[in-house]
């Protein structure tokens, strides 16, 4: 499990610990921090769901400016300070006892999480050779789903004491996780400074703008894989409601289907993601993933017809098995097109921009998938299949378009111009899908 957890010894090895570390707090934190906020702090659920929605949605407008703040300042420092400021975040929810409280808080604790996401996937481009980034993805997301499951396992003994002692120690391992996670962030080395980002006296001031919000084919690169970031939200919300008020089969269905989602990144995240290497090939990818999802979701329609028990549980296990393999696909291409895309030197906006897409599923998919799926049944499963085949599709002119804007960027196979990497760690195969390590499951 080492080797399919861990890069080669390196930069890149060290970003894959950082990111089990603080997956481990997470996964903690997924687990109780809605009934910690509700039986603790005494917050009525709509109140939590929209200090949360909020929360997500300054998150995401905060990505590009501190993405532009770490391709001028330094993505290594740059990732430090946000990590802790996540950390502080998280303690800060151990005090808070009043919705302004929580909603302050909640909002400082999102933008340092986006930021922290483009930061990170800044610090990895300067220190990771570009044939291997992809790869040391896939790696980092392999970490992050076997954090999440022990912090899961963490959180669960908290939600089986169900004492407010317990929660405030699971929230206290996510805050102390983000500070180990700093701590390890610090010992990498700071990437060489790209003469684009270099400050020069008498500069025009309006060059301070984040370039990436006028890069308008980026922008729809960035947009469609939004939509298929949708899926996100899937098995953790609407497939749970799903099956408890439109399908015969047991709750514990609900716990199988997670297993085999964390299990199948952990397991087969880099070997799915082997097979991206360029923008060709990460736009294939991309396309079926959108594929399958549109397989899984109709999957995820047929067990709404009676049929017997094992019948049933057969179809869920086949189309949350589809749904998986379109998400390590989609996230896979996804990646190495907003890596190979971005201009040499303004990683950290134009992460920030692409890692728009998590925070706005987390606001936006629960209520858009309860609508469609728990309300509209059948033909909303069948319109979301759509949806993610649509983006799918559309993903390789998007993409050609953002190329041809770029006639000096460079083809497939060729370096781009920038720092040299830093990272000695041969290209892990098939790497790709796992991004946003961070976070965003």
């Amino acid at each position: 499990m080492h080797a399919r957890w861990f890069p080669a010894a390196g930069p890149a090895r060290g970003l894959a610990v950082a990111q089990l570390v603080n997956s481990c707090g997470d996964g903690a934190y997924y687990v109780c921090s809605a009934l910690y906020f509700s039986q603790v702090v005494g917050l009525p659920a709509p109140r939590i769901g929209l200090g949360l929605t909020v929360a997500w949605g300054v998150g995401a407008i905060a990505g590009v400016p501190l993405g532009q703040l770490a391709d001028r300042v330094g993505p290594r420092r740059t990732a430090v300070v946000l990590a802790a400021a996540t950390a502080l975040g998280v303690a800060a929810f151990l005090v808070v006892r009043s919705f302004p409280a929580f909603l302050l808080v909640a909002c400082a604790y999102a933008t340092a999480q986006c930021g922290l996401a483009a930061a990170r996937q800044s610090l990895l481009a300067g220190l990771v050779d570009r044939d291997a980034r992809t790869g040391v993805l896939a790696h980092l997301q392999s970490a992050l789903n076997a954090g999440l499951a022990l912090g899961a396992a963490v959180g669960g003994v908290a939600l089986h004491l169900g004492t407010a002692g317990a929660y405030l120690t699971a929230l206290a391992l996510d805050a102390a996780a983000f500070a180990g996670c700093a701590l390890l962030l610090a010992r990498l080395p700071e990437p060489p400074r790209s003469p684009a980002t270099a400050p020069r006296r008498g500069a025009d001031p309006t060059a301070l703008r984040p370039t990436v919000l006028r890069d308008r084919p980026y922008a729809l690169v960035a947009l469609l894989n939004m939509v298929m970031l949708l899926r996100m939200p899937l098995i953790s919300l609407a497939v749970p409601l799903w099956i408890a008020e439109r399908t015969a089969a047991p709750g514990w269905a609900v716990s199988a289907l997670l297993v085999l989602n964390t299990g199948a990144v952990m397991l087969f995240q880099v070997r799915t993601a082997s097979v991206v290497r360029d923008l060709p090939s990460a736009v294939r990818t991309v396309r079926s993933g959108g594929v399958l999802l549109l397989a899984s979701c109709a999957a995820f329609a047929l067990t709404a017809l009676t049929a017997p028990l094992w019948v049933l549980f057969a179809v869920l296990l086949l189309a949350a098995g589809l749904q998986v393999w379109g998400e390590m696909r989609q996230s896979a291409g996804a990646w190495q097109i907003s890596f190979d895309l971005a201009p040499a030197g303004r990683q950290g906006q134009y992460q920030g921009l692409f890692g728009a897409g998590v925070p706005v599923a987390r606001m936006l998919g629960p209520l858009l998938l309860t609508a469609l799926i728990v309300s509209w049944g059948v033909p909303g499963w069948l319109l979301l299949g759509a949806l993610f085949l649509a983006a799918g599709l559309a993903m390789g002119p998007a993409v050609r378009w953002a190329e041809r804007s770029r006639p000096t960027a460079p083809g497939p196979g060729r370096r781009a111009p920038g720092p040299v990497p830093t990272s000695s760690a041969p290209a892990p195969a098939g790497v790709t899908p796992s991004e946003r390590p961070s976070t965003g499951r």
